[in-house]
Order: C-alpha cells, then sequence, then structure tokens
C-alpha cells in the first residue's frame, strides 16, 4: 500500500515516432534484402551490445543524485538572479564575497552583486586610461584587504590594480612581461602572473618592498611555451599542451608538466597518466582532499594523482566519468563539480568507491559549461559561491554549500508533522506467456490454469491499482510478427485505450484483461484503464480504481528500446507513470538481454531504462516528484516498481539445482542467484538503491510443455550451466522478478503482491 496525499487529475499523452522508411533508387530491386533479427531469448546477442550503454554501468552512479540546480542568492528574497553576460573563451572572471569583475576586450566590469540587478557599479575602458588598443587577459582577486583589490593583466604585458570599491586604478605596472599575461595565480600572499612565452613572475612580500605587492621585485622562472592548461596546484604550477603527447599503444596520451615556481633549484617534471585519457582541459584540489590533484580530460576522463607518497606526483587512479569532454573542474568543499559539453554540471562523491553523482543539473541548457570559478574567500562571509560561464554567455552562481539539500533533509526526518497519509493497494502481475493466446486459459483442461487470472486478482481485496506486464506476447522468434509491430508502431489514442496500430496478440489480451478484471471484481467496484502500450512482445495495461481516478494526474507512458544496440524493441520497457494525490508512481515492464553470461548486458539495460533523459514531459505538478526533478526521468518519481522477465539466472550447476528444488531447500540457491548478487555485491549496479520482496518459491525458467518438469529437450540438456532462475510459480519462460525503489522513504510498502503466471 502506497501512503500518498491527494491532487487533481490530468492526462498527458505521447505521440510515438514515426515508422522506419527506406528509400529504394533507380534500379534497385524493390524487395529490401532480408534480415535475420536475433529476437529469440537464446541468442547472446553480444556482438549487438551497446558500446555506449556497458560504458555508462562502470560511470559514477547517477540515479539518486539530485537535479535541482543550488541556485545561489545573493538578496534575501530574490527569486531572480542577475542576468549577467559574458564571452566564455576571451573573458575572464574573478569573484570576492559579493564582489564581480569581468573583463572582456578593453573593458572591466565591476558589480557588486549584495546590490541586485543587471547593471554593474563601476566600468573602466582601457583607453581611458592611457592603454590604447589594450585588451584585458586575466584577473585576480590579491592577498590581504578585504577582497577589495584586484590584479588585471592585459595582452601588451601591463598589470593594474583596481579598488573595486571605488572603481580606481591604485598601482600600474607597465611592460612587465613582454608577452600577453595568460594566467593570474594567488597563492598565500604571493601572487604569479605568467605569459605566452612560458615566463613566470613570482610577487613575494619582502620587508624591503615599499608601495604594495606589485612594486616588489619578482623572480622570474621559467615554463613551457603557448600552455593550453595551466593551473597553480598545491604550490605547484601544472601545464599541459594540446600538442605534445606521447603514443602507447597506438593512443595518444597527453605530458603534463610540473613545475615548483617557489624552489629556485627546482627543474620541471614531466609526467604521463597511467592509461588512455583524452588532452587535459582542467585541474582542481579538493579542500577534504589536499593530497591529491584531480585533472579533467577529453573524453570524459578525470585522472587522479597523489602528492604523498613520492617526492613527485603520481597517477593512481583514471575514472571515465562521462561520455563526453570534462571541460571544467573544481574542488567544492567535499565534492568533485565538472561541466560537460551537454551543460550539465555533476558533483561527484568521491569518498564513495567508485564514485557517486550526488548532485547533476543542467546550468547551461544545451551548450557547452567552460568554466568554473570558485569564490573561496567568501566562505569567511558564510557563502561559498561557485561561477559557472557556458557557451551561452551566461554567468549564474550556485551555492557551493548545497543548502537546499540540507533543508530537504530536515523537513523529511519532520514530514509527518506537516503531511497526512492513507493506504493505496497496488497489485501487480507479471507474465511471461511465450506467445500464448488468451483462449489457452479456457480451454485447458487443468482448473487451476483456467482460473489463475481470476485467482491473481481476487488474492488482494479490490486493489485500487492493477498492473499486468505481459512478455513475448508474440512469438520474437517469427520474423513476420515483429517486422510488423516494428513498422507499425503504437499511435495512442487520446482516451487512453488500446493503441490503434497493434496485432491482434496484443487486442486479444487486451479484451481479455478487461473482461477478466470486470468479472473477476465486486460489481459495485469499477475499473477504468488508464494506462495501455506495446513493444515488440511487451505489453503492459493498468487499470485504476474507478473512486481514485479522479485523484490521478501526470499520466504518460512510453517505451525505451535496448535491443540491438538499442534499434529495436525485443528488449527493453514499457515505463508508465501518474501521479496519485501528490506521490508520483513509475511501474516498468521490462525485458532484459538473455544469455547465461549476459549479466553486464543486463545490467546496462537496466541502467538505460533509469537513467534516459525526458523519458516524459515535464510535469504539471513538480512538487510530487523527488531529488529535483521535474518528472521527466525514471528517477524522479517517488515510487518506483521494477518488474519483468529480467532473465538474472542462477549461477549453478543444472543437476545441483534441480536437486535443490526437489529437496524444498530454495534457501541454498539464493546466494547464486546473479540479480541477488548484483544488487549486493556489485557497487555500480544502478538497481542496487531497490529492494526485492522475499524469494519463497522454486527457480524457473523452461519446462516441457504441459509439465511440471523442466524443460529436457536436447538443446537445453546440452548447456553446461544452468538455465532456470528465480522467476514464480510454474513460470513458464520466465526469470521475471519485481523490486521496488523510491528516492526518499516518503511512503511505506503495506502490502504489494506480485504474481507471476505461468502455465503447464
Amino acid at each position: 500500500m502506497l501512503n500518498t496525499p491527494t491532487r487533481n487529475h490530468n492526462v498527458n499523452t505521447l505521440a510515438p515516432p514515426p515508422p522506419p522508411t527506406r528509400t529504394i533508387g533507380p534500379g534497385t530491386s524493390s524487395l529490401p534484402r532480408e534480415t535475420h533479427f536475433p529476437f529469440s531469448d537464446d541468442d547472446s546477442g553480444a556482438d549487438e551490445e551497446d558500446p555506449r550503454a556497458s560504458a555508462v554501468e562502470h560511470m559514477p552512479d547517477a540515479t539518486r543524485s539530485n537535479r535541482r540546480g543550488p541556485v545561489l542568492s545573493f538578496r534575501h528574497g530574490d527569486a531572480h538572479p542577475p542576468k549577467i553576460q559574458l564571452h566564455p573563451y576571451s573573458g575572464t572572471l574573478a569573484i570576492s564575497g559579493t564582489s564581480l569583475v569581468l573583463g572582456q576586450g578593453h573593458t572591466l566590469r565591476i558589480y557588486d552583486l549584495s546590490l541586485g540587478g543587471d547593471s554593474p557599479v563601476h566600468v573602466i575602458e582601457l583607453k581611458d586610461v592611457g592603454v590604447k588598443e589594450g585588451k584585458i587577459c586575466a584577473v585576480e582577486f590579491c592577498p590581504g584587504g578585504d577582497g577589495d583589490r584586484v590584479w588585471v593583466g592585459t595582452k601588451e604585458g601591463h598589470i593594474f590594480i583596481v579598488d573595486v570599491r571605488s572603481g580606481d586604478i591604485c598601482t600600474r605596472r607597465l611592460g612587465v612581461h613582454l608577452y600577453p599575461i595568460t594566467q593570474i595565480f594567488r597563492y598565500g600572499e604571493s601572487m604569479l602572473t605568467l605569459d605566452e612565452s612560458g615566463k613566470t613572475l613570482i610577487f613575494s612580500p619582502s620587508e624591503e618592498s615599499a608601495g604594495g605587492l606589485v612594486n616588489t621585485l619578482p623572480r622570474v622562472t621559467r615554463t613551457t611555451e603557448k600552455q593550453d592548461f595551466a593551473r597553480l596546484l598545491g604550490g605547484k604550477l601544472w601545464t599541459a599542451a594540446r600538442g605534445e603527447s606521447s603514443s602507447h599503444g597506438g593512443h595518444k596520451i597527453p605530458i603534463i608538466r610540473v613545475f615548483d615556481p617557489f624552489n629556485p633549484a627546482s627543474t620541471g617534471r614531466s609526467l604521463i597518466p597511467t592509461e588512455h585519457v583524452g588532452a587535459v582541459t582542467s585541474g582542481t584540489i579538493l579542500p577534504s582532499h589536499p593530497g591529491h590533484v584531480y585533472l579533467g580530460h577529453e573524453e570524459g576522463f578525470i585522472s587522479i594523482w597523489s602528492l604523498e607518497e613520492s617526492d613527485h606526483p603520481r597517477c593512481i587512479e583514471v575514472v571515465k566519468v562521462s561520455l563526453s569532454d570534462v571541460l571544467c573542474l573544481e574542488g567544492v568543499n567535499d565534492r568533485l563539480w565538472a561541466g560537460g559539453r551537454n551543460g550539465m554540471i555533476a558533483a561527484y562523491d568521491v569518498q564513495c568507491k567508485p564514485w557517486v553523482v550526488r548532485n547533476c543539473w543542467t546550468a547551461h541548457p544545451g551548450l557547452p559549461v567552460v568554466r568554473l570559478v570558485v569564490d573561496y574567500l567568501g566562505v569567511q562571509k558564510g557563502r561559498l559561491c561557485v561561477v559557472s560561464v557556458g557557451r551561452d554567455e551566461a554567468v549564474r552562481f550556485w551555492d557551493g554549500l548545497l543548502g537546499l539539500d540540507w533543508i530537504d533533509k530536515e523537513l523529511l526526518k519532520a514530514e509527518n508533522e506537516y503531511s497526512t497519509f492513507r493506504d493505496v493497494t497496488a497489485l501487480i502481475i507479471s507474465w511471461n506467456c511465450d506467445s500464448a493466446r488468451p483462449d489457452v486459459l479456457t480451454s485447458s483442461p487443468d482448473p487451476p490454469t483456467q482460473t489463475f487470472l481470476s485467482d491473481a486478482l481476487n488474492s488482494v481485496d479490490s486493489p485500487d491499482i492493477i498492473a499486468f506486464g505481459f512478455q513475448e506476447v508474440i512469438d520474437l522468434e517469427s520474423r513476420k510478427m515483429t517486422a510488423k509491430n516494428v513498422l507499425l508502431g503504437s499511435k495512442k489514442k487520446e482516451d487512453m485505450g488500446l493503441s490503434e496500430k497493434v496485432t491482434g496478440a496484443y487486442r486479444r489480451w487486451y479484451d481479455r484483461l478487461v473482461s477478466v478484471v470486470r468479472a473477476s471484481m465486486p460489481p459495485d467496484v469499477k475499473y477504468s484503464v488508464v494506462h495501455t502500450e506495446s513493444l515488440v512482445g511487451l505489453f503492459s495495461c493498468i487499470f485504476i480504481k474507478a473512486s481514485e481516478r479522479e485523484r490521478l494526474s501526470d499520466v504518460a507512458v512510453t517505451t525505451v528500446k535496448r535491443g540491438m544496440g538499442g534499434r529495436y524493441g525485443n528488449k527493453g520497457g514499457i515505463v508508465a507513470r501518474f501521479v496519485i494525490g501528490d506521490s508520483s508512481v513509475c511501474i516498468i515492464n521490462s525485458h532484459l538481454a538473455a544469455g547465461q553470461n549476459a549479466v553486464r548486458r543486463r545490467n546496462a539495460d537496466a541502467a538505460s531504462i533509469l537513467e534516459e533523459k525526458t523519458v516524459f514531459p515535464i510535469a504539471e505538478h513538480p512538487l510530487a516528484y523527488v531529488g529535483g526533478g521535474d518528472g521527466t526521468m525514471v528517477l524522479d518519481h517517488e515510487i518506483v516498481f521494477f518488474h519483468g522477465d529480467m532473465n538474472y539466472r542462477i549461477e549453478a550447476r543444472r543437476d545441483a539445482i534441480i536437486a535443490a528444488v526437489r529437496a524444498g531447500d530454495y534457501a541454498s540457491l539464493i546466494p547464486h542467484d546473479q540479480l541477488v548478487r548484483e544488487l549486493k555485491y556489485n557497487r555500480a549496479f544502478r538497481l542496487r538503491g531497490f529492494s526485492e520482496g522475499p524469494l519463497t518459491f522454486a527457480p524457473t525458467y523452461k519446462y516441457d510443455p504441459r509439465s511440471n518438469e523442466y524443460d529436457t529437450s536436447e538443446s537445453t540438456a546440452r548447456l553446461r550451466g544452468a538455465i532456470v532462475c528465480f522467476g514464480g510459480q510454474r513460470s513458464q519462460d520466465g526469470c521475471g522478478r519485481c523490486i521496488i525503489g523510491g528516492t526518499r522513504r516518503m511512503y511505506r510498502i503495506i502490502d504489494l503482491f506480485l504474481l507471476l503466471l505461468g502455465l503447464r
């Protein structure tokens, strides 16, 4: 039973994509070549494994991440952040407290974020201070004071010191560098400036210096010229150039050079990552892990370097975090923030092994996040601001302390004080029917087979929600049948009835389910269909009690294809959702990859279904969704049921399993079940946050026709490993399971009845 507050009702539908087409050119045959569809459940399909999906399984788990952007406001009650623009490549910025300094071209703009608004408080033009055709290349706040002085470096090699409060230039030092200044770094009480030629000037305070740090005699050191990446990390200057790389195993690995600018006797050291990675794009140190340097790379890699175990940095690990480039990287409190090409920012918890994505949100929709800057000086004022700049030229401000997440956790602790609950009963019936027709039930000589649908419905007293999930409604080994389903698609009716273009198999089962629900339920209890969908063998039909129908809203259903690398729907899932009261519910009917040794492919199928972007349209009731989600993804929903033919098997010999089954010793088989193992031991398994009820029935897979004997055919006998799995009572072709997940405990499961049906 699900405890849910109430809410009004609304219906959404999704239009399917158009069917595939084929263009026939002049002189070509009008008949396409015969294509083999490996739809059979026994096909391993190893050659059709989707490499992108397999890579996702080994990346940090994002299924429990909060998708709400931690927007930071500098004024209490200010709901609209300032609209500030900066060119992502030619512009530069620095922030200290509420003072934001932007340099672009010959203009320096100074903002006081505490005042609100989109206009700067001071604008300085280089031509007004005697520098014609000057260009600002770098800015950084200097040490000491109250964050009121900023260094400005120019293309002409000049350095200016500007008072951000008054907008006046306090000090100028012309021609310090002969080449354009590319970077200004602050380290302790010192300032470092770096130019294109690799010349580095270190300005450190001394007793003889007068007139400020910029007027001291700087010490000169040399690095490599024309660096594409340069960052002062842990007192060492890390640099990399895109043109410098080493060949290893047919791949180019970037060469990273590390210099100690504060040790005159030190020479630079060249480093190479231990594995293949792309070019270096960014680098940072986590305040909570000062002994490690994290470098971001193209191709989605982050390399980790230890500063503690030897006299020079050593690469200790390479982590794949994304399918696209890591463009910027910052250590924020105890989280590693990374910006990518898709406009997303992800905050990783690196203490977990493997890493876990705690927050992931859209910062710059559809455009790369080019830069991240952290205001460490602002911590003294109780604020940790992170600034991002995207290719949309927008400057956005984020709360590095993730204060809204803390507020959510505190509210959740007291939810009983402000929420009311009621019980809702859900009955989920999952069955791999192996293309059986409904009339097989009525024509069977076995009485339990004739009545088992009505028996299942009567096992729960008038459930509020009835969800049927069938697999292999059509014969997946029939090319004609599967091609018909692939080409016809499933255009939806506005009244959420049966799809207009389906084969007779789905329509027959739909009619049968409607009639059996009507006949099995009490005469005064009415049900209506809120979801039906089919996907090359999968069929879902969800009923809701009439008394609950008006409380439904945000009703939607869609499909996720996983067969043949995501091109076909012989494997995949039907994903249905609705909001009942104030609780969002998602029910997934799945058919995952087959094969005794295809655990990774099954895991990848599950991960792809859970992490598919924009599965649903944006919801109309955002408060019903959790984790900062808007209802477009599966795990935005408060309650998720994942059921179906998941195809996980038992890792043991066939004769040993059959002996245990005949002895009734099911408990000895559970530790060998693949799904149980993945849930318990695989930290990267995307279903790990889900829970499964006790397995109290015999494991099942295939049976001899009209019997309770495991399949004794020659093809099955040739298999060395076991082909049985936990599925349900006499499940004909099963591996069916149901696991339950939720992004927060705002509900409690009181009674969930799962029946996996089978024929003898």
